[in-house]
């Protein structure tokens, strides 16, 4: 990916940090595990609460935990969790697998004061499948699991074999395969290999995993990146969820003040992880 596209892209998506948030919401820059990050606070939390870390989207090369923000806010209100969105190193300046260990240094720190039953994990898109990564490198390190995982439009694959890479091209407005190829390149050093467990957890030893929710449209090329995982948790004995909402695009749940279906998914993602927490909500 060369340099100007690269800037225009961040420039472009820096401004989903600007979408609406809930009303009361408060964010004050942090520091988690050494890793900057944003503490977002909703009024329908206090220090009791749960507490969500949030990781952005971004194919793991563009966003920031403000971008991460509006999705993280909503989340944690309808949830009634404290949360913070994470400012994990992007490529190509910083390559695999520099963003997993941003992610693990800030799940241990958050693991220092807080009860891992109480911390859930969620993310969309490049952030889903980090959430995944930072949960098998912490069960494969021996730290305690979080309560529970969700997903947006998860990407669990960068070997890029679902075929609904190419299958989908058709429907989805937002992406084709190439884009989804190039984001993996530039993430991806010189003689990574796209197999391994923490670039492509779809290809992971699942076994004893927190329960997970997936969700998906069925009109982005990332399709299957959800519903492999899903059955390979589900062979795993993996508690698993997936959802998928017709005609949906890649993280849509971006558009849950205008669009039923996003509101549903935001609902259905907020109550899950109220649950996993033990919140009454």
């Amino acid at each position: 990916m060369d340099q100007n596209s690269l800037g225009e892209l961040r420039t472009f998506y820096a401004s989903f940090g600007r979408m609406p948030v809930p009303d009361g919401t408060r964010v004050t820059e942090t520091v988690l595990g050494g890793v900057p990050a944003l503490d977002v606070a909703v009024p329908q939390a206090d220090d009791s609460s749960g507490v969500l870390l949030y990781l952005h989207g971004g194919g793991y090369v563009i966003g920031t935990a403000r971008t991460g923000v509006p999705l993280t806010a909503v989340l944690a209100a309808r949830a009634g969790l404290r949360a913070l969105s994470l400012d994990y190193r992007l490529a190509p300046e910083h390559p695999f697998p520099a963003a997993v260990d941003d992610a693990v240094a800030a799940y241990r720190a958050l693991l220092d004061d807080t009860d891992p039953a109480r911390v859930v994990l969620a993310g969309d898109s490049a952030g889903g499948g980090l959430a995944l990564a930072t949960v098998l490198a912490a069960r494969d390190a021996g730290l305690p699991l979080p309560a529970a995982v969700a997903t947006f439009s998860g990407w669990f694959d960068l070997t890029l074999s679902g075929p609904s890479l190419t299958g989908k091209e058709s429907v989805d407005p937002i992406f084709d395969a190439s884009d989804i190829r190039e984001y993996a390149e530039t993430y991806l050093p010189d003689g990574a290999d796209a197999r391994a467990s923490l670039a492509s957890p779809v290809l992971a030893d699942l076994r004893g995993l927190p329960p997970l929710l997936l969700q998906v449209g069925t009109h982005e090329v990332l399709l299957d990146d959800s519903t492999t995982l899903a059955a390979r948790a589900a062979a795993a004995d993996v508690e698993v969820t997936l959802e998928s909402y017709p005609r949906s695009a890649h993280v849509f749940q971006h558009q849950h003040g205008t669009d039923p279906a996003a509101a549903r998914a935001v609902d259905a993602a907020a109550a899950f992880l109220a649950r996993r927490t033990g919140q009454a909500v």
